[in-house]
């Protein structure tokens, strides 16, 4: 004969096995690949112009994919920037952009920004702790996250993950180091938009 718990001593022992269950579930759940969705991933970045206007410009051109298991709180992030797509709105200004001066786009084609140092609160990302290559130097960046979600998209018809990154980096690290005699900031801000989509 079974003895009969008391009320609450089952529903203690029936949600002690549901949150192993869950347990159970998570820890073998399979990381989900997403791949950059173009038309709403963008690399903007901004200087101070003599400490008065902001400048900025937009890399128009990203690609890559985005590897995230919120069970286990692990990723992987791989992204790359195509250089000569900067665009700031100002022919002469992006021509100059281009050339030796900053992103040398003939001899650097692209830059790129990889992670496997995933930072989640619950299952959210905040932060990516990763490399950025750029003029071929390698040197370590954080992305900070503002804001971060996933949703079931209606018009690709799968599961979407993205967000708002931000971090400032020195952009004399890479050797780029024009202007900054003249009052040029060193100091840029780096804001990333990024979606992704699940891949079956």
């Amino acid at each position: 004969m079974i003895p009969r718990l008391p009320t609450r001593a089952a529903a203690a022992a029936a949600a002690a096995l549901g949150l192993a269950g869950a347990f159970a579930a998570s820890a073998v759940a399979a990381p989900v690949r997403h791949v950059v969705e173009p038309n709403h991933t963008f690399v903007t970045f901004e200087v101070k112009h003599f400490d008065t206007s902001t400048v900025r410009a937009r890399f128009d051109r990203v690609d890559g994919f985005v590897t995230v298991d919120t069970a286990a709180r692990r990723g992987e992030a791989d992204i790359t920037i195509d250089t000569a797509s900067v665009s700031s709105g100002i022919a002469a200004f992006d021509a100059h952009l281009r050339n030796a001066d900053f992103f040398d786009v003939e001899r650097h084609p692209t830059a790129r920004f990889h992670s496997t140092d995933f930072r989640f609160f619950g299952d959210r990302v905040v932060s990516l702790v990763g490399q950025l290559t750029m003029l071929g130097k390698t040197m370590p960046v954080r992305l900070d996250a503002t804001n971060f979600n996933c949703y079931d998209s209606p018009i690709v018809k799968a599961r979407v993950c993205g967000g708002d990154f931000e971090t400032k980096i020195e952009r004399s690290q890479w050797g780029m180091n024009w202007g900054i005699d003249r009052g040029v900031p060193d100091r840029v801000r780096l804001l990333i938009q990024i979606e992704a989509v699940a891949q079956p």
